[in-house]
């Protein structure tokens, strides 16, 4: 089976990128480069969506307070029926 002409091919080339992986000069920025920038990135996106959160949820408990708790949804008994 692992003489199977597919296999074969297969095999020759990824030898063959590997070697030229090893071999090429290296250019840009590593796998290593690469992950800690992600992170910083990913870090100031945490804390941009939670300095927002925090600000909208400030600004929603002052409206909030404004009308003095709110959230009483309408008036009447609320049952639908004759008044």
């Amino acid at each position: 089976m692992l003489n199977h002409p597919w296999i074969v091919y297969a095999t020759a080339l990824l030898s063959v990128r590997i070697d030229r992986a090893r071999n090429a000069p290296t250019r840009g920025a590593s796998a290593v480069e690469w992950v800690i920038i992600t992170a910083i990135i990913a870090g100031v996106a945490l804390g941009l969506a939670t300095l927002i959160r925090t600000l909208v949820q400030d600004k929603q408990t002052e409206i909030s307070d404004q009308f003095g708790g709110g959230g009483g949804g309408g008036g009447g008994d609320g049952g639908g029926g004759e008044p």
